[in-house]
C-alpha cells in the first residue's frame, strides 16, 4: 500500500445512498459503488472499499483500512481501538441519530428492564446488549438477529433491541420503545497507525474539513440581491434573519448588493418580504460546503 494512498472504508446498504450523496457534495466523485466494493474515486489519492457498516470498525482497527465511515454504534459493538476523526451527522432519511432501542409489543406487560429478568431478547447488537442487561443487573438471554428482527416478538422472543431512525417501523408493527440504549451517528474513524503518519493524518482532516461542510450546506442556500442604498436599514432591521450580510456598492450609484447565506426553509416567506423593501435582481442558488 502506497504511503500516498489513503484507503477508505464506506458503508454499503441503507446508509450508502447519503454517503455518496455526501460525497458528492464535498467535492468526490464516486462511480461504480453499485457494482463493485472496489468503486472509483476522481481523488488519486483516495482508495475506496465498500463494506458493510458493521464491519469496518474493525478492519480499520486492523490496518486493513486506513480509515472508515461507520456507526459510532458498531465501533462501540465491536469495542474497535480507532481514533475518531470526526462526527458526522447525517443519517439514512434525515439529520436525526439513529437510535438502538429496547422494544416490546405494544399489549406486552413488560414496561422497564427489569421486566425482562429471565426472559430472551433477539439482537444484531449482541455486545452492546449484554453490557446494557449486565449495567442494569438484569439476566437476560440475548441471542444474535440475522435481520427481520421485529417480527421475532412475541412469538420467538419476549423483546428485542433494534435500530431506528423515525420509529415509523416500529409503529406499522405494533411495537413500544421500553427504553432508549444508545444514540449514534457515522463518524469518520481512523486507524491508529495511520493517525500518526502525517500525510495520512493531512488528508484526513482535509477530508474532514470537505465533509463537514457540506454537512453545514446541507439546510442552506446563498441569497443575493441589489437594493436602493437609503433602504439598507429598514431591510435588515425588517429581516433579522439576514445575519452579517455583505454589503457592496454597486456601479449604478445609490446602490449596493447584499448577499447572506440563509435558511431554505424560509426563502419562501422572505423573498416577497424583500421585494416589498425595495429589492430586485433577487436570485436564490444552492450551497455545497460551507467552511467556518
Amino acid at each position: 500500500m502506497s504511503s500516498h494512498t489513503l484507503t477508505l472504508g464506506l458503508p454499503s446498504g441503507s446508509l450508502m445512498e447519503a454517503t455518496m450523496d455526501l460525497f458528492a457534495k464535498a467535492g468526490f466523485a464516486i462511480s461504480g459503488s453499485k457494482r463493485s466494493y472496489r468503486p472509483s474515486v476522481d481523488d488519486p489519492e483516495l482508495e475506496i472499499r465498500l463494506l458493510r457498516a458493521q464491519e469496518i470498525s474493525r478492519y480499520v482497527e486492523h490496518g486493513y483500512l486506513d480509515a472508515g465511515i461507520t456507526g459510532r454504534d458498531w465501533i462501540a459493538e465491536n469495542a474497535s481501538d480507532v481514533h475518531e476523526v470526526v462526527v458526522l451527522p447525517f443519517s439514512k432519511v434525515s439529520a436525526r441519530p439513529t437510535r438502538w432501542v429496547l422494544v416490546v409489543p405494544e399489549d406486552s406487560p413488560i414496561q422497564s428492564v427489569r421486566d425482562l429478568d429471565g426472559k430472551r431478547v433477539a439482537t444484531e447488537a449482541v455486545g452492546m446488549a449484554r453490557r446494557f442487561f449486565e449495567k442494569a443487573g438484569v439476566k437476560v438471554e440475548v441471542e444474535f438477529s440475522w435481520g427481520a428482527t421485529e417480527v421475532k416478538v412475541p412469538d420467538l422472543v419476549d423483546a428485542i433491541i433494534d435500530i431506528t431512525e423515525t420509529g415509523s417501523s416500529l409503529r406499522a408493527n405494533k411495537l413500544r420503545i421500553v427504553e432508549t440504549l444508545m444514540e449514534s451517528f457515522p463518524v469518520l474513524a481512523a486507524n491508529q497507525t495511520a493517525w500518526k503518519d502525517s500525510w495520512k493524518r493531512e488528508k484526513l482532516e482535509t477530508l474532514a474539513l470537505l465533509l463537514k461542510g457540506a454537512l453545514n450546506a446541507r439546510d442552506l442556500v446563498g441569497l443575493k440581491m441589489n437594493l436602493p442604498e437609503g433602504n439598507l436599514k429598514n431591510l435588515l432591521e425588517a429581516l433579522p434573519a439576514l445575519r452579517n450580510p455583505t454589503v457592496s456598492p454597486l456601479a449604478h450609484p445609490g446602490w449596493v448588493a447584499v448577499e447572506t447565506v440563509i435558511e431554505e426553509k424560509i426563502v419562501r416567506e422572505i423573498i416577497p418580504r424583500l421585494k416589498a423593501l425595495g429589492a430586485e435582481g433577487i436570485i436564490e442558488y444552492p450551497l455545497n460546503k460551507v467552511v467556518h
